[in-house]
């Protein structure tokens, strides 16, 4: 897939819509998206800043009887699908939109407010790539987080 800009938002902007392509996606990998991974994921959707693992647990709103582990279950299942990024840096969790496709998750993260962004940056990804390998590392897969202020903050 490739974007006519470098900052594509990566967050799903339709819920309903995303949770559907979820399911096609788990499906296409024989996979089961349960009611606590939808539940799961549907949160990081709706969240308006990363989420940390036990914020989701305490608003899974009467999920069975889920605890600290089947959230963890929850979200390994989706980052493994590529359906969610975890942010290592604030131990929190936000919702990927370019499931179709695997690439390196570039945070940009705001620290006045704690908004994170995701970058979806092409060239640092393809630059990334090409000095892993150079390097004679085989990369499986990245997280990079870059500190500052947001764009509303920054005003």
């Amino acid at each position: 897939m490739i974007h006519a800009h470098a900052n594509t938002p990566c967050s799903p902007q339709d819920t309903e819509a995303f949770l559907g392509v979820a399911e096609d996606i788990a499906a296409a990998r024989g996979q089961r998206m349960t009611r606590i991974r939808r539940k799961v994921l549907q949160l990081l959707i709706e969240a308006s800043e990363p989420a940390k693992a036990y914020d989701l647990l305490e608003r899974l709103d009467g999920e069975g009887s889920a605890k600290p582990p089947t959230i963890y279950r929850a979200l390994d299942f989706l980052q493994e699908l590529g359906l969610a990024h975890k942010i290592e840096s604030l131990n929190a969790y936000v919702a990927c939109g370019h499931a179709s496709h695997r690439h390196s998750a570039i945070f940009l993260i705001c620290e006045n407010c704690g908004r994170a962004e995701e970058l979806h940056s092409v060239t640092t990804t393809d630059a990334l790539q090409a000095e892993t390998e150079a390097a004679g590392f085989k990369l499986a897969r990245a997280v990079i987080e870059a500190r500052g202020l947001c764009r509303t903050c920054a005003a």
